[in-house]
């Protein structure tokens, strides 16, 4: 130290102000040189504790080869931060906008691998779809339960019972007059569902990837007398092929939405519909309505035959209201109604190579669709009947059961004891 100091005097001592700065320059050459050494032999080292330091596990796996920043972020400031966030990860194919928080949280479509982590819905459901769609899911056999008809709309419904879980339900729905994209819209666009969905008294955005299009949405629905409503974190993302449309939503776990006691957290969702275009029942050869396959099935929290009992007495009046919401939806696009931003997302969707398409409906063993057999009346007396749905409706609210679907129940039983 003191020969540092020592020299430093001298210096300054010089008779000019020239001498000092080139002696200064001088003394300062061998710090770079020595300053630039340091900093490529720590390059080509990369000790792991380093590493560490930052937070990238992923630098050292020599099986992780991070994707290259932009150009154009490579020749600005932004590119240096790039690099730094390629030492953590990865550089995503997008991000997940959290609508709550108004941040950038995740990264999405990155690589297979990511996207099984990080995305609500994956091409693993999508398969799934694909097989329900084309009877190869391997599952029971389908039951028929209705067949009804509107000037402008046909229903058709379906039931099996699996061993585990509750039932499930397929239902073929054609809309004479309509679009895919139009149905498509409509079904995604939880802002206009409000308006003929009279159960759905909140909807919310909580995440979404404007490159899949993949949603993570909050919904709490609405249940009459004295049920308390229930809650959803529902993931969606649609696949298109051609002008088809695989639509899944199903129920996903979200931390940012804390459970609580009531509303009820439905844990156990899954609602999910090919769309695509048929011919019109007018038999004019043209492709101008639209066909809807469903599949639906939900943890109600009560006994299964009570739950297939009032789903069937409800299903119809449920559906009814389906058609007239398309039509004022239809009405409301054609006079130039801005997109909501749900119908918005709708129209990302991410395309299906027909080959991959193919492979996926031919994968899977076949299931089978017959007419249901016809219930055989008990002998049920019409008090004890009564009295039963009385108790029920007095002290149960798990689940989707509510007083009228109780009642609705009697009364069956009650028509199936009188029959005798």
């Amino acid at each position: 130290m003191g020969v540092i100091s020592s020299v430093l005097f001298e210096i300054l001592n010089k008779p000019s102000l020239g001498d000092v700065l080139g002696e200064l320059a001088l003394i300062s050459v061998p710090v770079w040189v020595a300053i630039l050494v340091g900093l490529l032999v720590g390059w080509a080292w990369k000790p792991k504790w380093a590493t560490t330091l930052i937070g990238g596990d992923d630098l050292g796996d020599p099986t992780v080869t991070p994707a290259p920043a932009p150009a154009e972020e490579a020749s600005s400031g932004f590119g240096l931060m790039s690099g730094f966030s390629s030492l953590k990860s990865q550089w995503p194919g997008c991000m997940i906008f959290d609508v709550g928080t108004g941040k950038e949280t995740t990264d999405c479509g990155s690589s297979r691998e990511s996207e099984r982590e990080k995305l609500a819905v994956t091409e693993e459901d999508l398969e799934h779809l694909c097989q329900l769609v084309e009877v190869r899911d391997g599952g029971p056999t389908w039951l028929h339960m209705m067949d009804r008809t509107l000037p402008t709309m046909g229903y058709q419904a379906w039931r099996r019972d699996p061993e585990v879980g509750p039932p499930q339900y397929r239902s073929r729905t054609v809309f004479e007059d309509a679009t895919p994209e139009l149905v498509r819209d409509f079904f995604w666009d939880d802002e206009f569902r409000s308006k003929w969905d009279d159960m759905l008294i909140h909807s919310a955005t909580l995440e979404e990837c404007p490159t899949t299009g993949t949603m993570v949405v909050h919904w709490i629905r609405k249940f009459p007398f004295f049920c308390s409503d229930r809650e959803y974190t529902i993931g969606r993302r649609i696949w298109e092929a051609g002008r088809s449309y695989y639509c899944i939503t199903k129920g996903v776990p979200c931390p940012s939405v804390p459970r609580r006691s009531k509303p009820r957290r439905v844990d156990l969702y899954y609602s999910s519909w090919c769309i695509r275009a048929v011919e019109s029942r007018r038999g004019d050869g043209q492709l101008t309505a639209c066909e809807v396959l469903l599949f639906h099935h939900e943890d109600m929290g009560i006994p299964r035959e009570i739950a297939k009992l009032g789903v069937r007495q409800g299903m119809w009046g449920a559906v009814k209201k389906i058609e007239p919401g398309l039509r004022a939806y239809q009405m409301a696009r054609q006079s130039g109604a801005s997109l909501s931003r749900c119908a918005y997302m709708a129209q990302i969707n991410n395309k299906i190579n027909p080959d991959y398409l193919m492979s996926l409906e031919s994968t899977g063993d076949s299931s089978e669709i017959i007419d249901a057999e016809k219930e055989k009346p008990w002998g049920v007396p019409k008090i004890l009947v009564v009295g039963t749905a009385v108790a029920l409706a007095c002290s149960l609210d798990r689940g989707l059961l509510t007083k009228a679907v109780i009642f609705g129940v009697a009364r069956r039983f009650a028509k199936l004891g009188r029959r005798l």
